[in-house]
């Protein structure tokens, strides 16, 4: 059945199996060739009855792995690149139909559970983070704008993109980021765009360390930080950006999420919003990536998004898909990682290591392969909230000057 399964997958490249008996078949031809090895019989039954949950539990527990033609990463290069050229067929077929319908309760996420599903993943060990992640604590796709890039000067430069479309055209705009993270952007937009600032997020490790910077840089009266949910909030903010956190909201929440940014944005405000999101239309998420990374997670079509914007009555003035940036990034925390490995096995142990290994080399190739792409989406509820034309986003990101930015070149200026 294997057999039968790789010869009908393997279009280009070559991948060899050495089975638990030693015994070794290969399938397909040219290149990349990677070789992977089975340690038990019960392996290929339990890949072959549901391949996205088992492949990335094989690796974990060590009973797949990669023994010539690269790491894990390369592997899930050969195979992503192969599926992504042929349609699912099969029980792998009835499967995936199975998890559309019942997607309504994978995604259950109410306020009650929404903070178990975000301590599943970003409160884990602050040290971890620290790892791979770029100084200020970037955990959402950067913004390579020039070859040769830094990882630190590309999430400086998604910072400056996401500022450039808030307009933030005044000092004092009352800004609220939903999903804040570790504080970096609505640090640098109290400091640098003198924004009164309320940062939100469910993180208990994330909540503390962004209350910790606000106060050594001194910005505790500009920019403040709650753990709370963005459904509790109330009052009128100027503007609204949320950066990778609506991947968290679930499809059945889409309505009240965008009621919530209508109601909490002023008449004459703006929201960006950054997510992950997909192209081929309404799907599910990976079992693997719901049971061991983001409980409760999906990543949006935007057909999805907006009929639920539409319904909210709120105006959709700009869409930005960002397509190979995501991928990029992976691959930079994916090297900081590896070069830290033995680290984060003391904090953890090899078999979360590996876990994580397989998480950061499939998200990259979901961004390379399958159709996966970073949506930024700009709402305003007044047709005359901003300019036009869409220069103020060019001129604002070329002069916009965010703390760090000192070693990099001078911003251009149209002459």
């Amino acid at each position: 059945m294997l057999g039968l399964l790789l010869n009908r997958l393997m279009r280009k490249g070559v991948l060899t199996v050495i089975h638990s008996d030693g015994k070794a078949e290969s399938f397909g031809q040219g290149t990349p060739h990677v070789t992977v090895r089975f340690h038990d019989k019960r392996a290929i039954p339990e890949l072959l009855l549901n391949p996205d949950l088992a492949l990335g539990e094989l690796y974990m527990d060590g009973r797949l792995t990669v023994e010539e033609g690269g790491t894990v990463r390369d592997l899930l290069d050969l195979m992503m690149m192969n599926l992504g050229a042929v349609h699912p067929s099969g029980l792998h077929k009835l499967v995936r139909h199975f998890r559309r319908l019942t997607r309504r309760f994978a995604q259950f996420n109410p306020a009650s559970k929404s903070k178990e599903h975000v301590a599943h993943h970003y409160d884990l060990d602050g040290r971890l983070y620290d790892l791979f992640l770029d100084r200020d604590k970037q955990y959402s796709c950067a913004y390579f704008s020039a070859p040769g890039e830094t990882l630190e000067e590309a999430q400086i430069g998604k910072k400056r993109h996401i500022a450039a479309k808030l307009h933030l055209d005044k000092p004092g705009l009352k800004v609220l980021d939903i999903g804040c993270g570790w504080g970096g952007l609505a640090l640098d937009l109290a400091r640098d765009a003198r924004a009164k600032v309320l940062g939100v997020t469910l993180s208990e490790e994330q909540i503390g360390i962004a209350k910790s910077r606000a106060a050594q840089a001194k910005l505790e009266e500009n920019c403040r930080f709650e753990l709370v949910d963005y459904r509790a909030l109330g009052g009128k903010y100027d503007r609204i950006v949320s950066v990778g956190m609506f991947e968290h909201v679930g499809a059945p929440y889409y309505d009240a999420f965008f009621a919530k940014v209508r109601d909490l944005l002023a008449d004459d405000g703006v929201m960006v919003l950054h997510n992950i999101g997909r192209v081929d239309g309404p799907g599910s998420t990976n079992s693997w990536i719901a049971k061991y990374i983001f409980p409760g997670g999906y990543v949006p079509a935007l057909s999805e998004m907006m009929t639920s914007i539409e319904r909210s009555g709120l105006m959709i003035a700009d869409v930005e898909v960002l397509r190979l940036h995501y991928a990029q990034t992976l691959l930079e925390w994916s090297k900081r990682f590896q070069a830290n490995r033995a680290r984060a096995a003391q904090i953890y142990d090899e078999r979360f290591c590996r876990m994580w290994e397989f998480y950061l080399a499939g998200a990259e190739m979901a961004f390379r392969h399958d159709g996966q792409v970073v949506f930024q989406l700009q709402l305003i509820k007044k047709v005359d909230a901003l300019p036009i034309t869409r220069d103020y986003m060019l001129e604002d990101e070329r002069t916009m000057r965010f703390a760090g930015t000192e070693s990099m070149p001078a911003p251009l200026r149209v002459v």
